[in-house]
C-alpha cells in the first residue's frame, strides 16, 4: 500500500457540520502527513501491540519500539514492571485485551473504540494498519485483499477529483474525503447520518481532521438530498451500506436526484459489492446500473462498484 508522505499537496481541512450549527477547527496537513498526531489523541492499543508490550516486560527488554496509532507511526516507549511509560506518562496493562478491538486511553482507562446506542459500532484494526467499522458485526469496508485506504484511493481515482466539489454521501471514516483532499478536490461536502460513526473518527488518526476544505454534515443524504440545488456539484462517490440495511440509497428515486445534483458529464462511483447471486437472489451491480441508467447516466461496471457519468442530456420521460 502505498502511504502519501512528505507530499506538497496540502489538504484544505474540514468543517463539520452538526446540523446546521458549524464548528470549524484547524485546518490539517495531507492525509497522509499524520493530520491526527497521537500525542494529541492518546495512544491506541491492539491485541498484537499489547503483547509485544508484555513480553517486553516478561523478557526484560527496557524499551520497545512498536506503533500506537495503527502504524501510521512508531513510538519509543520504556517498559517498567507495572506498565509501560510514553512520553513521561505511565499507563497500565490491559486486564484483558481483545482481539478484533482497538483501545483508546480515556484519561484513566483504556476503553474499547466501540458505541452502543441503537446499534453495536466499532473500529475493528486491520492487518494493513487503517481500521476499518463494523456495524452489529457488519464489516463496512472492504479488508480482505486491500487496506480500506488504499482501496478508497483507488476508487476516488475514478472521479478525478481535482478542482472538483465532490459529494460524499456515506462518509463513515472519511477515507474517500481524505483522498479527496489530497488530490486537490476543491470542495468535499459529506454526509453521515450516525453520530457514533463520527464519533469513531475523532480517534481514528487515519480520519481526515476537522479544517476547511471538507464540509461534514451530521444528516441523512437519503433525506438531504432533496434540498440540494439542481447541478451543485462536479462528482459523486457514494458508498451505501449494503441494499438489506439501507434500501432507499439504491432507489429509483434517489437515484434521479443523483441525477439532478450532478452536473452535466459529472462522474458517479457507487459502491455496489459483489454478492453472491446463488445465495442472494439479485444482481445488486446490474441493478444499479439499470436504475442509473433510467436515472439519466451512462454506466460500466468496475470492481465492487459501478461508475457512471450523467449524459448531457437528462430524459424527462423517467
Amino acid at each position: 500500500m502505498r502511504i502519501p508522505r512528505g507530499r506538497n499537496d496540502v489538504a484544505r481541512g474540514v468543517r463539520i457540520l452538526w446540523g446546521r450549527n458549524d464548528a470549524i477547527g484547524a485546518a490539517p496537513r495531507c492525509p497522509g502527513d499524520d493530520p491526527r498526531e497521537v500525542g494529541t489523541m492518546g495512544p491506541l492499543l491492539t491485541l498484537k501491540v499489547h503483547e509485544a508490550l508484555q513480553a517486553a516486560g516478561r523478557s526484560g527488554v527496557p524499551t520497545v519500539e512498536c506503533s500506537l496509532d495503527l502504524d501510521r507511526s512508531t513510538a519509543t516507549v520504556e517498559v517498567v514492571d507495572a506498565g509501560w511509560i510514553w512520553r513521561g506518562q505511565q499507563f497500565p496493562y490491559l486486564e484483558r485485551c481483545k482481539d478484533r478491538t482497538i483501545y483508546h486511553w480515556d484519561g484513566e482507562t483504556f476503553e474499547p473504540v466501540a458505541r452502543f446506542t441503537t446499534s453495536l459500532i466499532k473500529l475493528v484494526p486491520t492487518q494493513w494498519g487503517p481500521p476499518t467499522f463494523e456495524i452489529d458485526g457488519i464489516k463496512m469496508l472492504p479488508t480482505a485483499q486491500i487496506s480500506p485506504y488504499a482501496d478508497a484511493e483507488r476508487k476516488v481515482g475514478l472521479i478525478q477529483p481535482r478542482g472538483k466539489v465532490v459529494l460524499d454521501t456515506c462518509g463513515g471514516l472519511g477515507y474517500f474525503a481524505a483522498w479527496c483532499l489530497l488530490g486537490q478536490a476543491a470542495q468535499v461536502l459529506s454526509y453521515e447520518k450516525n453520530p457514533d460513526v463520527i464519533w469513531l473518527r475523532s480517534l481514528n488518526p487515519w480520519s481526515p481532521e476537522i479544517g476547511g476544505g471538507l464540509t461534514l454534515i451530521e444528516g441523512d443524504i437519503a433525506e438531504r438530498i432533496a434540498v440540494l440545488p439542481d447541478e451543485s456539484v462536479d462528482a459523486i462517490l457514494h458508498d451505501p451500506p449494503r441494499f438489506g440495511i439501507a434500501g432507499e440509497l439504491y432507489s429509483q428515486a434517489f437515484y434521479d436526484h443523483l441525477a439532478r445534483v450532478l452536473k452535466r458529464k459529472g462522474k458517479l462511483f457507487h459502491y455496489t459489492g459483489a454478492p453472491n447471486r446463488l445465495t442472494s437472489g439479485r444482481d445488486v451491480p446490474n441493478e444499479v446500473a439499470k436504475r442509473l441508467r433510467h436515472a439519466g447516466f451512462v454506466t460500466q461496471l468496475n470492481g465492487d462498484g459501478v461508475v457512471a457519468v450523467r449524459r448531457w442530456r437528462v430524459t424527462s420521460d423517467r
